[in-house]
């Protein structure tokens, strides 16, 4: 029997947009592979390259994201491994026993997503993935009513809005480094402070209205209780488990006769070297302040949180192989992605889209050129920190002659590096992984979210006052 008469229409159109993507939607690989072969023509077509020098510009740029591949796969199994720990499984357990429906389920995922992801891109990631995965799980045992694809998407909602305007985020940072290569260019006479960016009350405005405004859109798209697919209809019983069937338990053997096993059950050992990785995070905090904070950083603090919580080092390596599965996205498809950059930048297709966009501007429109411009070029090139280097120098000198502040123009950019990660997966990777839901599945949603999203952003960029 049909249900659609107790669907709102945002309601219908959420669920209408999902059925379609999940039939059309290849894989985030296949994905990849196809968005190689459209740059590729483009090069030769627009570039007027020579297709052996675009297969050259992808096998140069093939590897150039290895060390980012590896920070991504670090983030995920430290962040995994100490989201299933006992003491952290107790506190989620009692987050995820808060919401009494399942609308209020997919606020607090996405709110939490989001909020968090503003602290740090790479947390909000794990934070998210573990909170949608948790919710669903407590969901299922409560007899809770959740449809998990949308809460998956919730738990995306940082890196489809809030990151990118944050402590972590690529762009300002970079405005904001010494020698960087906008000022060797002449583009800006010196650095761009965070007071510009990041702490403008324009940025913050657009923060607080985000979050509100996502929020609400999450609430009213929720399906009715009878049409919500639990996470059992997507992750199968017996891959739930508990925290010490995903990992999170001390399971090492602490009466372990040899002297080998007590080494590696050694609270001793494993303490001493973890109080002394947590110790050097926080004096780098001390030292340096939230401007410390990068990859590198977040990550060494995972390592030794986990190793603290855990205690007994066997203990940690067990819940790390636990987790490394869920990794197997990240490795095979960044190096596809570096490809795609390196034709991309190479080329010069990135600059030729940039230039083309922001020539349709005026000082009113330029916030909104700029947002779509980058949220473009996102799709083909999904770094926010590689993106601006390449697009950067055309759009702040648009910004000059048009005279928009810098500032503005950068959080401009901004909006739409974070807005179409809403319809790329590659920074759901993580997040497939911890889910176990595939991006077809749930990128419905998400595309959803992006397109709901574009009035209030249209809206915000131009009438909120820099």
């Amino acid at each position: 029997m049909s249900t659609q008469t107790h669907e709102t229409a945002i309601q219908r159109f959420g669920s209408r947009v999902s059925d379609g993507v999940e039939r059309w939607m290849p894989s985030p690989f296949l994905f990849a592979v196809v968005l190689t072969y459209v740059v590729f023509v483009a090069g030769v077509v627009v570039e007027g390259a020579s297709p052996v020098a675009m297969a050259q510009y992808w096998r140069d740029g093939f590897w150039v994201l290895l060390t980012f591949a590896m920070q991504m796969v670090l983030i995920l199994v430290t962040g995994y491994a100490l989201a299933y720990h006992p003491w952290v499984q107790r506190f989620i357990s009692w987050l995820t026993g808060l919401p009494n429906d399942g609308k209020q389920a997919v606020v607090l995922v996405g709110v939490i997503s989001m909020v968090v992801a503003w602290v740090h891109w790479g947390l909000g990631l794990i934070v998210g993935a573990v909170m949608a995965r948790e919710m669903g799980r407590r969901a299922n045992e409560r007899g809770l009513s959740v449809h998990y694809p949308l809460l998956c998407v919730a738990g995306y909602m940082g890196m489809g809005l809030t990151w990118h305007w944050g402590l972590a985020a690529s762009a300002p940072l970079l405005m904001n480094t010494p020698g960087n290569v906008f000022i060797e260019q002449g583009v800006v006479d010196g650095l761009i402070s965070t007071s510009q960016t990041i702490f403008h009350p324009y940025t913050l405005a657009l923060v607080v209205s985000g979050i509100v405004y996502a929020a609400i859109v999450l609430y009213l798209l929720a399906p009715p209780a009878e049409q919500s697919e639990s996470i059992t209809e997507f992750v199968a019983e017996s891959q739930l488990g508990s925290a010490t069937a995903d990992g999170g338990a001390d399971v090492a053997d602490p009466d372990a006769e040899t002297v080998g096993d007590r080494i590696d059950n050694s609270r001793l050992l494993g303490g001493v070297i973890a109080l002394t990785g947590v110790a050097l995070s926080v004096w780098t905090f001390v030292q340096q302040g939230l401007g410390a904070l990068n990859l590198n950083v977040v990550n060494f603090l995972f390592v030794f949180l986990g190793l603290a919580l855990f205690t007994r080092p066997a203990a940690y390596q067990e819940a790390f192989s636990d987790a490394v599965p869920a990794t197997s996205g990240i490795i095979l498809q960044f190096p596809f992605y570096a490809g795609i950059i390196g034709m991309m930048n190479s080329s010069g297709l990135s600059e030729t889209f940039a230039e083309a966009l922001v020539s349709l501007s005026t000082p009113t429109t330029f916030p909104i050129v700029a947002w779509v411009t980058a949220g473009i070029i996102n799709i083909f090139v999904p770094s926010g920190g590689g993106e601006w280097t390449v697009i950067g120098t055309t759009i702040l000198s648009a910004a000059n002659e048009l005279g928009v502040p810098a500032g503005q123009a950068t959080i401009a950019y901004a909006v739409g590096d974070a807005h179409t990660n809403l319809f790329q997966p590659f920074w759901a990777l993580p997040l497939l992984g911890i889910t176990g839901i595939r991006a077809r599945e749930m990128f419905g949603y998400a595309v959803t979210m992006l397109v709901l999203l574009i009035p209030f952003l249209a809206v915000a960029l131009t009438v909120i006052p820099y």
